[in-house]
């Protein structure tokens, strides 16, 4: 059967559907066998509890991998991890030009220099509010809101038809950094008919707005102004508007500003280079603070998440080598939880609450933070200024996208469908269909290595995990026999006292030597024969005694 050769418009969602974060989307246009394709985001997730040692997730790219001289660009809509994350980790792999505003950029570069990519990777800047000819697609940025700067939407034209891909955003009327969602840019798109708006997801439950950035500066500067002793602030360090905030309601309250950690430190120096903080005083450092009265500085830190190597989670464990918190002094959680992430953040406060400091959460204090997604009423005004032909969600897990698909149709939006990571659907010509299904799988950053995502190394240690894990070692002489051992040795695996653990190893030990005896001398002689047979006599006595499958190793020594 020949392909068609009509051409077609297709969107390609290879991360951020079905899931919050690892943004990875892919438009592509022309006939099945000719088509060009741009790629709107790179981001990663990150690793949990699932994952050991595993902290950075990429999307698998193979499928457009296979296809990379037909990418016309990568066009990067603002500077999260879960929307630039992997541009450093996968460019070797589809070489295109990318494309981002100054902001965006300036954290782009150092990704790229970490990598040693900087000279390699081609970046193109794109003025606020600019336009890029790919192809067939010419790509016009709008001026959106949401918790960090130059967020932008972009307008998608194409032969087919436009697209409104959203990335994302919110409608806030004061965001302090940058201008306000362009509503009539929106409205104007709406007007020229705009054929399929791809759309975020991520607060569709949520009834009411999201709230504005402009209330947050308030609430923060007079709770600041109340507390005493040392205070320490956590946010995310993207949420740029969230930094002003804090760093000018710690000036109004006569309080000098430490930034802690890392992140929170390049992202003011790239805030800086598109003219943003301005008219703040010198931040001063982690050492210079600590000569400071107690109620005259502030610790603007990294770590609202509760991650392990952050700057809070130092000074929550006493380790940070120059911030001690104590009793009588205060941290402010001007961020949400993210969802995976509550066992760590309790963990965080349990410890800071032990120290005897006093915390302040949006739980607590709700106008301390505000989210940088829409809620339902936004996304039923990004619906009537854009009307759309078709609804596609992304940025969600499987639940938000069908509420969005259902609140779509309940808006009188002629299609709508909800595809999963790797579903190709069809734009135009015609009705919205999935049409074909990609790989959309996962990669891990394990060990600075990029592994498959059922790799063996992570599968053992997963296993290893729940499991335990049980060495064996003997020594045969030259005619097999025993000539020491077996010894059983174990890791992870529980005994009421170091006196039950070693008598419940010498029975697993007695076990292996039975197994052994009851081969023959030529099966003594195959090393391979000697290392099942013990392997099995232990794991079955293992599981006697444990009701648990550890991994067994064995070493058979000969003399």
């Amino acid at each position: 059967m020949t392909k068609s050769k009509q051409d077609e418009l297709v969107f390609l969602p290879l991360g951020g559907s079905n899931e919050i974060g690892m943004n990875f989307n892919l438009y592509g246009f022309g006939p099945p066998d000719a088509r060009k394709w741009i790629v709107v985001d790179l981001g990663v997730t990150f690793g949990d509890q699932t994952t050991p040692g595993v902290e950075i997730i990429l999307p698998d790219p193979t499928f457009i991998e296979d296809h990379a001289d037909d990418i016309l660009g990568i066009v990067l809509t603002h500077a999260h991890e879960d929307h630039i994350g992997a541009v450093a980790w996968l460019w070797p792999r589809l070489k295109a030009p990318l494309y981002a505003t100054p902001f965006t950029a300036f954290l782009l570069r150092e990704k790229l220099r970490e990598a040693d990519l900087l000279g390699e990777a081609k970046i193109t800047e794109v003025p606020l509010g600019g336009t890029i000819q790919l192809g067939p697609f010419e790509v016009s940025l709008l001026t959106l809101t949401h918790s960090i700067p130059e967020p932008n939407g972009l307008a998608i034209r194409t032969p087919l038809g436009t697209i409104l891909h959203t990335g994302d955003w919110k409608i806030d009327p004061d965001p302090l950094t940058g201008a306000p969602t362009d509503e009539d840019a929106i409205r104007r798109l709406g007007d020229e008919g705009v054929l399929a708006m791809v759309c975020d997801s991520t607060n569709v439950f949520v009834d009411g707005e999201a709230g504005s950035e402009g209330m947050v500066r308030e609430t923060l500067n007079a709770l600041i102004g109340q507390l005493k002793g040392k205070v320490a602030a956590a946010c995310f360090a993207s949420n740029v508007a969230r930094m002003d905030s804090i760093i000018r309601a710690a000036q109004a309250n006569d309080r000098r500003v430490c930034l802690v950690g890392r992140s929170m430190i390049r992202m003011a120096a790239a805030a800086r280079s598109v003219g943003l903080l301005q008219g703040v005083q010198p931040f001063i450092s982690d050492a210079e603070a600590g000569y400071f009265p107690a109620d005259k500085v502030l610790y603007l830190c990294t770590g609202s998440q509760g991650e392990a190597r952050a700057a809070l989670s130092r000074v929550a464990d006493g380790s940070h080598s120059h911030v001690n918190l104590g009793q009588g002094d205060s941290v402010v959680f001007s961020s949400r939880v993210i969802p995976g992430n509550e066992v760590p953040i309790r963990n965080l406060q349990n410890k800071l609450a032990d120290r005897g400091v006093r915390l302040y959460t949006e739980r607590d204090h709700p106008g301390i933070h505000v989210s940088g997604h829409p809620c339902r009423d936004e996304l039923k005004r990004m619906y009537q200024w854009a009307r759309p032909q078709i609804a596609v969600p992304t940025h969600g897990e499987r639940r938000h996208l069908l509420e969005h698909v259902a609140l779509a149709r309940d808006l009188q939006v002629p299609q709508a469908i909800a595809p999963r990571n790797g579903d190709m659907v069809r734009l135009a010509p015609g009705q919205v269909a999935i049409i074909d299904e990609v790989p959309a799988g996962r990669l891990y950053v394990d060990a600075g290595m990029v592994t498959p995502e059922n790799g063996e190394a992570l599968r053992e240690r997963r296993h290893i995990a729940f499991n335990g894990m049980l060495t064996v070692a003997v020594a045969l002489d030259a005619k097999g026999r025993i000539a020491s051992g077996p010894q059983v040795r174990a890791l992870g695996l529980p005994g009421d006292e170091d006196d039950e653990l070693e008598d419940l190893l010498d029975e697993l030990a007695d076990e292996a030597e039975t197994a052994l005896k009851k081969l023959s001398s030529e099966q003594r002689s195959d090393d391979d024969q000697v290392e099942t047979a013990l392997s099995r006599a232990v794991k079955k006595a293992a599981y006697r005694i444990w009701e648990r499958r550890p991994v067994v190793e064995t070493t058979v020594l000969r003399l």
